[in-house]
């Protein structure tokens, strides 16, 4: 039996715009069905996602009433022809577009339709306690665990630390870093974040690149909400919380705080969960096992996600270019599974 989600619908007896929709929507990553009579639309009408209608038909399929539906724009070439947009008020369409200026409008319509229904990935940010926790090493380390699970995306917020593109070894490959992403405008593609990134195995990283400063805000919040939809998992590596961060954290489904269980430690652990704007969702990783994790959950008022031994051989990975995770036994791959888990996270294999 096939489960295929229904395909947008492009309806046009017009050779020419049959063709030029068609680019459009190659070039949004959408696979489309195109019809080009009446009839088969309406056989269409109540589960095609989007359905743009040519001008050249709709009058057609004015005539057959189909029931009012969102979803359904009216596409023509300019200028439109006389009766164009009072059949599109007839027929309940959302609007007219006039091609060529209409295209970026139609590439964005079509953007991410073929992932429609999928869940949303699940987003866990890593925040250092204190200076020289580990917080970009754990990011990299659940990025690798949550990979064998579902694509995952590891982004790096952390202009200052070592790079999570470099801990994972992927500083070296092509591909999409914050210094190109910092100035674009628009909708990003679930799909296309997820191919245009540095990539190996399942994994991929937004790294910095030849940034010397923060992205726009608007382009991590554009990057964020394209990496759910492309993502089972999106890990985030958060520096010390400022405006941005708290944005960000808010979206969070966890937030996991790397603590070092010394008094300066947890001092500086407490005060950045509370900085935090839902301090609810933050867990702690404790390293080491020298104090009681209840003890340190009740001065950071968070709970213990996992407590965390020292990973043997560690800088001896790194240096290899293998990532932080090793072995699927040793305690950092350990505590990853255990802050996944934590997580409730629903993501499936894409």
């Amino acid at each position: 039996m096939d489960h295929a989600l229904p395909r947008p619908l492009i309806a046009t007896a017009d050779t020419a715009l049959a063709e030029e929709l068609a680019r459009l929507s190659a070039a949004a990553g959408a696979t489309v069905e195109t019809v080009a009579t009446a009839h088969e639309v309406l056989r269409a009408w109540s589960t095609a996602p989007v359905i743009l209608v040519g001008a050249d038909l709709v009058a057609a399929v004015v005539e057959l009433a189909p029931a009012r539906r969102p979803g359904v724009q009216v596409v023509g070439w300019w200028p439109a022809q006389q009766g164009a947009f009072r059949d599109a008020l007839l027929l309940g369409a959302e609007r007219v577009v006039e091609l060529p200026a209409g295209s970026a409008l139609v590439a964005e319509l079509l953007t991410d339709l073929d992932e429609a229904g999928r869940a949303e990935g699940t987003v866990v940010g890593v925040l250092g306690g204190s200076g020289g926790a580990g917080a970009t090493t754990l990011a990299c380390a659940l990025g690798q665990v949550a990979a064998t699970r579902a694509p995952t995306l590891v982004v790096d917020l952390d202009p200052l630390g070592p790079g999570c593109d470099r801990v994972l070894a992927l500083d070296g490959d092509a591909g999409v870093r914050w210094d190109s992403l910092g100035t674009s405008s628009g909708r990003l593609s679930g799909r296309s974040l997820r191919e245009a990134v540095p990539r190996r195995d399942g994994l991929g990283v937004l790294g910095w690149g030849a940034a010397v400063s923060g992205p726009d805000v608007g382009a991590v919040r554009e990057a964020l909400s394209a990496g759910r939809r492309g993502h089972g998992w999106v890990v985030l590596d958060l520096p010390r919380p400022d405006d941005l961060v708290i944005e960000v954290a808010a979206q969070c489904d966890l937030v996991a705080v790397v603590v070092l269980p010394t008094v300066t430690g947890v001092a500086s652990a407490a005060r950045r969960v509370a900085a935090l704007p839902v301090p609810g969702r933050a867990g702690l990783v404790v390293r080491g096992h020298a104090v009681d994790p209840r003890r340190i959950a009740a001065l950071v008022d968070a709970p213990v996600l996992t407590t965390m031994g020292e990973q043997r051989g560690l800088a001896e990975a790194l240096d290899l270019g293998l990532g932080p995770v090793r072995s699927p036994r040793g305690p950092l791959a350990g505590a990853c599974r255990e802050v996944l888990a934590r997580s409730g996270s629903t993501a499936a294999a894409a």
